[in-house]
């Protein structure tokens, strides 16, 4: 474990070159990590993350043996230090370090101090989803509340951008669950919306009509599951991806149950699919509402009607992400930031 940083020293140590708050008090600290086996995947390759902490926060890192001397401001020295103490337990509970887990510790450090370690603070035992290939973890503070939800909630809609992980972590909560057996099925449907072309003109069976709608939910199965038992789960039915018209008149028990691009479906089909829910089951309901595509748009949305009628009800659960919980490169959070922007001006 990394120790605790020793308290904040004033000093007149020289600007960090992207110092962004030269008025702010100047602060130095040291944090020891015991563990120098872990140090090499701390650093990164020519210590490239530490350049990528010291660009995002403005701070100069120094690393010397097992010792890191941290530079900048008090906020963001106290930023720093926490990213490195959180990066490096990571590494301790096995988990893998890249850029992105960088960025995601980054965007959750907002408003530490240097008397405690705040936002990164442990509450009981960390919040993650196991699947046969890989351990993951929440990538902002509003992930980890989503996460918990999908642990504890029947149905749960989840509202936001591309980006903020809104069916991948659905996805993999149900791959899961389905392994320890909690469900017996793992059903992922999306609205088939026609983009300029009639799916009965496209080419193939109606199985290849339909499955580059669905090519999504295909990819985030694969990312959690070996292509081996994904073929596997898919023939003999345990796993089922279908257009959200196929669900009409079944009732869906002992099964996980998830509507990506839920924006796109009309109010009748909304209601048809939430009437699904059968016993021993749960539905998640993912969906950017301000990426309607289909003719008349938000006002016809079963996404903003369902939620509207619904925010409140026992047993459901709502989730709202925005571009500050994007989890891809964060030039995608900016992007969608300006294009918001565009749109409420």
């Amino acid at each position: 474990m990394a120790r605790k940083a020793s308290s904040a020293e004033t000093s007149a140590s020289i600007a960090h070159p992207e110092d962004r708050r030269d008025h702010s008090r100047r602060a130095r600290v040291e944090v020891e990590f015991e563990e120098q086996a872990t140090l090499g995947a701390l650093f990164g390759e020519f210590d490239a993350n530490l350049v990528l902490i010291e660009n995002r926060l403005g701070v100069y890192i120094g690393a010397r043996g097992n010792k890191v001397v941290i530079e900048g401001t008090e906020d963001d020295v106290a930023r720093a230090r926490q990213v490195l103490i959180e990066l490096h337990e990571k590494l301790m509970r096995g988990e893998e370090v890249d850029a992105g887990a960088i960025e995601a510790l980054i965007a959750m450090s907002n408003e530490p101090t240097l008397d405690g370690i705040v936002t990164g603070e442990s509450k009981g035992p960390p919040i993650m989803i196991r699947t046969r290939r890989k351990t993951i973890t929440p990538r902002s503070a509003r992930q980890g509340d989503y996460m918990r939800m999908l642990a504890s909630r029947d149905m749960i809609f989840a509202l936001g951008p591309a980006g903020t992980g809104k069916t991948y972590l659905a996805v993999a909560q149900a791959v899961s669950q389905l392994i320890t057996g909690s469900v017996q099925r793992l059903i992922l449907s999306r609205p088939a919306v026609e983009a300029g072309e009639k799916l009965g003109f496209l080419p193939g069976d109606m199985k290849e009509k339909v499955d580059p709608y669905l090519r999504p939910l295909y990819d985030a199965l694969f990312d959690c599951m070996p292509p081996e038992q994904v073929e596997r789960r898919l023939a003999n039915g345990e796993i089922e991806i279908a257009p959200i018209a196929f669900m009409r008149g079944r009732t869906l028990s002992d099964a996980f149950v998830i509507l990506d691009e839920a924006q796109n479906t009309t109010r009748e089909q909304m209601k048809m699919f939430l009437t699904r829910f059968g016993q021993n089951s749960r539905m998640v309901i993912c969906g950017d509402p301000k990426q309607v595509d289909i003719p008349g748009g938000d006002s016809y949305s079963g996404l903003a009607d369902a939620v509207q009628r619904l925010d409140g009800v026992e047993g459901i659960g709502i989730t709202r992400f925005t571009s500050a919980d994007v989890v891809r490169h964060p030039i995608v959070g900016r992007i969608v930031e300006a294009y918001e922007g565009k749109d409420e001006g």
